[in-house]
């Protein structure tokens, strides 16, 4: 509605709102740590073993990682409309970014070596 009433030629002024932001960047993560742990974990066990019990602990690792990325998420949504346009907000944003990217990027590489590792000592 605002753009029908701005005249020909005015760009429309951006928002950032960090709560959606925030969400957007959650979302991503958890597919990305998704992506990857089942890449890498499924790339560990190929033709290791034929139980489901790899297939389980994976699921179970999925599921463990979203109520840390749900933290995030959890953090941000407090914010009143007003507070979520602050720019201020902008370090702590990326903050948090970084947190969630490095964890969906490394963690899954983390986990997978440490089970290598306790199989390998036992």
């Amino acid at each position: 509605m605002n753009k029908a009433l701005q005249p020909p030629g005015a760009k429309a002024k951006s928002v950032t709102d960090w709560r959606k932001k925030m969400s957007d960047n959650v979302a991503y993560g958890l597919l990305v740590y998704t992506g990857l742990q089942i890449f890498v974990t499924m790339h560990e066990i190929q033709g290791a073993s034929t139980s489901l019990l790899p297939v389980f602990v994976l699921v179970l690792l999925v599921a463990a990682i979203i109520p840390l990325f749900r933290n995030f998420e959890r953090r941000w949504e407090h914010l009143s409309d007003e507070q979520a346009a602050d720019m201020a907000y902008k370090a702590a944003f990326r903050r948090d970014q970084v947190k969630i990217w490095a964890l969906a990027a490394l963690l899954p590489f983390l986990i997978t070596g440490g089970f290598k590792l306790l199989n390998a000592v036992f």
